[in-house]
Parts: C-alpha cells; structure tokens; sequence
C-alpha cells in the first residue's frame, strides 16, 4: 500500500489555538510525507477541522509553528498559503454550478490572457490556453470525470462534485490538498473508488494528501500515516495496523 516517499511537506511543531478558555489545539506535532496520503481522525470536535484551518491562515495559530515546502508560513493569510501550493476542500463542494466541469477546472488555472496587457497579445496566450485544456483534460481522466467534461457541474452527484473540487484545486498548482470529509454522503461503492482516485493523483501528479475523515472502515486501507486527536491532542501515531491495535484508539471511538 505504502509508495516510496521523499521527504516532508509539511510539518506543524506544537501548534496551539485557543479559543477563550477552550483549548482547541494542545501542543498538535505532525509530519506529512510528499505523496502520501496521511489520514487525521478523531470524534466529533476533536480539534480535526480547526488544524486544517489554522494550517491554511483562516485561524493564527496562538503557539507552534507551521512549515511547507521547507517555509515557515505561521501566521500566513489564506491566500498567500494557497498560492504557495496547499489547498484545502470543503465538507460541501461549491464549484461554479452553471459552468461545465471543464469550465470549472479552466477558471482554477492561471492564464496571461486574464491579464489586461497581455490579452491584448494574443500569441502570447494562445498556446498558453491549449495546454490549459490539454492539462484539464488529463486531470479530468486522472479524476475520472472525463466523460461528463461537457456537463453542468449541478448535474454531477455528491460524489462526483468532490471529485471536482479535487480536480480544481490541483488545477490551481496544489501541491498538498486538505479534504474535509472526501467520502461524506457518498455510497460505500464510489466512497472506496474516491480513495483509489486519490492515489492516482497522487502517484501520477505528485500531490500529497491530507485528510479528515469519520469512515474510518473505508479510508484506514489507503492510509500511510495515520493521526489520532482526541480534545485537541493527538493521542495516537502510526501506519493503519498500529492504530488499529490502539488501546487509547478503541477507547476514544468505542468508549
């Protein structure tokens, strides 16, 4: 299950955040290996989604450090840590519902055709936008929506959507993407197809995964590293068998 990994791509080092008298995030340490797919479980209020959002700028972090790509980005905005290369998705995808799924991932490019002056050069941007539809398509395939890239992005089921927000976060140039619940409100059968997509990706675009997730039964198989929090600590660390065989692991989920 395991790929070879090279090195680091992010790395948080006793990362606190309060919220008034509510610790949310007690001293949370982590690595996360370039392709892989590092999976951040834990019950309901465990502190999950308020580590990602401190990661990625929308919270500062009142303790710790966070560093990507060997950058030290505490305290960076949200769209300074984006265009840097981490993304992160939503529990509910909001593509543009109206635009075709091709359109969709086109608009996450960047384009010197956008730029007033430089529309004016048309040979500048030209080619420019046929490698863009060239790359969507690859994406697309790689996400295995590329037989709806012609549909209107509100035609496409709750599995597919997050698919789409996969496909236009890495389209913006992600290097690591936070998902947020990937397989929430999809059936068991496309839940499993999403995780393997997820490998695709990462095995063919190197992008690295981080990912929250409750169905544990279905995301453990494809987990590298595995991260337990529990009140805002990590309680638990290791591959998906040493997590499995947890003590502290089985408590916190089964009481």
């Amino acid at each position: 299950m395991n790929s070879t990994l090279n090195g680091t791509i992010l790395i948080t080092k006793n990362l606190t955040k309060r919220f008034g008298g509510v610790v949310a995030l007690d001293k949370v340490s982590l690595t996360v290996s370039r392709r892989s797919i590092t999976l951040l479980i834990g019950p309901n209020g465990a502190g999950k989604t308020t580590f990602v959002n401190v990661c990625t700028g929308v919270f500062k972090p009142d303790e710790g450090r966070i560093i990507f790509e060997a950058k030290d980005i505490t305290g960076w905005p949200p769209y300074k840590v984006y265009g840097l290369g981490f993304a992160r998705s939503f529990q509910i995808p909001q593509p543009f519902r109206s635009l075709t799924v091709l359109d969709n991932v086109l608009v996450a490019m960047r384009s010197r055709g956008e730029d007033p002056i430089g529309a004016l050069l048309k040979k500048s941007w030209a080619r420019e936008e046929e490698e863009n539809i060239e790359k969507a398509f690859r994406i697309l395939k790689i996400v295995g929506l590329e037989n709806y890239w012609d549909w209107e992005a509100y035609k496409l089921g709750a599995g597919q959507l997050k698919m789409l927000e996969v496909a236009r976060s890495i389209a913006s140039g992600a290097k690591l993407l936070a998902l947020d619940e990937p397989i929430g409100g999809t059936d068991p059968r496309y839940a499993f197809y999403i995780f393997e997509q997820l490998q695709s990706i990462r095995k063919e675009l190197d992008v690295s995964f981080l990912v929250i997730e409750h169905r544990i039964d279905v995301a453990l198989k494809y987990a590298d590293m595995v991260y337990v929090m529990d009140k805002g600590r990590i309680i638990a660390e290791g591959n998906p068998n040493e997590i499995l065989k947890n003590p502290k692991v089985a408590e916190v989920y089964l009481g």
